[in-house]
This record gives structure tokens, C-alpha cells and sequence, in this order.
């Protein structure tokens, strides 16, 4: 049965399209031309004007949302991160302009404090700086869901990993009006050392001095498969609509486990490490780019994933048009 290649297309049991497909990208302010990650080739972050263009490309190819994240100007930000409750903060504008000119594409929007914070954290220290606050925090992220809702976002993320935020986002979605914004929830996001250079493109690790800033207090340790199981449920009894394993390639086996256990979709991120490391392998001359990286989404859509964000997105749903 894998004698032809029409043979093979009939038993293909996983198949990749560009519906699959989420593009995270990043918004900067008052950038004239798109500014290219150094760490990442091929991903830039846009000013809005770019960041809208870049939207009406990836809906003709078919890619239906798009997952933004700021980077903010060093001086907007402090220890508490108060420039994400700002009406008109970088993203709010960002999402409004996209759902103006894109009103089809779906909007998802990172509901977290490492982008505003001076510190780099994903929320707010305690009184020590030993930590983070989880309550405090939590707080926060509510009033941040609901300001992206009013700016007309379809789902709000939060990456945050705090106790609790899953069900205190839906309440204060629920009370402020907005029942329709759903919650695609990282409920499975491991202390990775794959997030380098997502911490280089919003400017996190240039507020805590270094990529190798520790989040393992609060985010999962990468030993740990059970404790997956347990966080997924916590937050679709919740309310989470989506449920997200992040990173996906090295977390396949927790894809699958967190599929098993649930009927609710299943989301996973493709990080910026996992795109970087095939890239400059491929750079090298080590690895077939397109081929790895086909290879790489599809292993992860095998895996249980109903829905993909990847860097990767636009190429991907290129070359998948191409050879329909």
C-alpha cells in the first residue's frame, strides 16, 4: 500500500491543512518597515498598517486566525505591568484595526503580564521578589480579558499559568457582557527552554537581563506527564473552551494524554525554539527546511492536535494550496 503515490494519499491517515493553522505574529509601535527576529528568520514584528496586510495575506491562504503579541516600548513598562490595562495599549489598537479590515479572521489575543512587566514575569512579585502573586495577578488578567473583548477579540489566551485565572477570566467575561469571547487556555505550558527567542521578540528577556529567566514556580516542570491531566481538567471544569500544550514537538506524548482526556479542542504551540533550531540545522545544511517542516506539523496534528500555532504558518499554507 505505499508502492505509488496514489496509493499512499488513499491510506494517509493525517492530513494537513492551512484550516489548521494559527499564525502567532508581533505587533510593534512606530516601525516603519517590518523589523526581522534575529533568532527567528522569516518573522518579523509589524506596525499595525503591516500587521493588517499581513492578516488579508494569511486569510486568502486560508490560515483562519492569527494569535498577536506586543512588544512594548522599555519606557511603558514597570513592576506591575499597568500598560496592559490601558484602553489603548499597543494590542487593543492592533486587534481593532485587524477586525476592521479582516472581520472574518479570528482574533486571539496573549492574556498575560511578561510583555508589560519591567521584571519579565508573567505577573506580579511579591512583596519579597521572590515570586509571583497569584491572586493579585489573577486579578489583572480578568480586567485584561475583558478590555480585549471590548476592542473585539474572539478568543483571549492566557499564558500565564496562575491558579484560577481560567475561571475568574469566564466570570469577568460573563459579567462584563461579553458570553460570546471564548478562552483558549495554556493549560498545559511547561517551563520549557524553548521559549529564547519568544522572549527576544516581545522584550522580556531584555526586561529580566537574560533568556534563562526561571518561570518554574509557576509553570509546569517538563518531568511531569500526570500533572497534565490534572491542569487540563482544572481548566476546562472552568470554563476554558480550547485547551493548549505548549511547546508541542518535544510534548507529543502529552498532546496525545491531554487528547484522550478530553472532548474539548485541543490546541498546540509550536514555540519559537522548535521553528529557530530547524532553521538554523537547515541553514546548515543538516536538514530539508521544507520537508522537516512538514513533517514537524504533521507529527503534532497526529498527535491530537486539532489546531496548530506555528511560525511556520504562512509557508505551510503556501505550499498546501499549491498542491491541493
Amino acid at each position: 500500500m505505499r508502492r505509488t503515490a496514489s496509493l499512499r494519499t488513499m491510506t494517509e491517515e493525517t492530513v494537513l491543512r492551512p484550516a489548521d493553522l494559527i499564525a502567532p505574529l508581533f505587533v510593534v509601535d512606530g516601525k516603519p518597515a517590518p523589523e526581522e527576529i534575529a533568532s527567528m528568520p522569516g518573522v518579523f514584528r509589524l506596525n499595525i498598517a503591516d500587521l493588517v496586510k499581513e492578516c488579508r495575506a494569511l486569510a486568502k491562504l486560508g490560515v483562519p486566525a492569527v494569535a498577536l503579541f506586543p512588544k512594548l516600548d522599555p519606557g511603558l513598562k514597570d513592576d506591575e505591568g499597568t500598560h496592559a490595562l490601558d484602553e489603548e495599549t499597543l494590542v487593543l489598537r492592533a486587534v481593532r484595526a485587524v477586525k476592521r479590515a479582516v472581520p472574518g479572521m479570528t482574533v486571539i489575543t496573549d492574556v498575560a503580564l511578561d510583555p508589560y512587566t519591567s521584571h519579565g514575569h508573567d505577573g506580579v512579585l511579591n512583596a519579597m521578589r521572590s515570586d509571583v502573586e497569584n491572586d493579585r495577578t489573577v486579578g489583572l488578567l480578568a480586567k485584561m480579558a475583558v478590555l480585549q473583548a471590548q476592542a473585539g477579540v474572539d478568543l483571549v489566551a492566557p499564558s500565564d499559568m496562575m491558579d484560577g485565572r481560567v475561571g475568574a477570566i469566564r466570570r469577568a467575561l460573563d459579567a462584563a457582557g461579553y458570553t460570546g469571547v471564548g478562552i483558549m487556555a495554556y493549560s498545559v505550558k511547561f517551563n520549557s527552554a524553548y521559549y529564547g527567542p519568544f522572549r527576544e521578540a516581545v522584550g522580556s528577556a531584555k526586561a529580566a537581563g537574560t533568556t534563562l529567566l526561571s518561570k518554574a514556580t509557576y509553570q509546569m516542570n517538563p518531568a511531569n506527564r500526570r500533572e497534565a491531566l490534572v491542569e487540563a481538567a482544572l481548566d476546562v471544569a472552568e470554563g476554558a473552551d480550547i485547551i493548549m500544550v505548549k511547546p508541542a514537538g518535544p510534548y507529543l506524548d502529552i498532546i496525545r494524554e491531554v487528547r484522550n482526556a478530553t472532548k474539548k479542542p485541543v490546541a498546540a504551540y509550536q514555540v519559537s525554539g522548535e521553528y529557530a533550531q530547524l532553521h538554523a540545522a537547515a541553514r546548515l545544511g543538516w536538514l530539508d527546511l521544507p520537508r522537516t517542516r512538514h513533517e514537524s506539523l504533521l507529527a503534532i496534528k497526529r498527535a491530537g492536535a486539532d489546531m496548530i500555532l506555528t511560525y511556520f504558518a504562512k509557508d505551510m499554507a503556501t505550499v498546501l494550496r499549491a498542491s491541493r
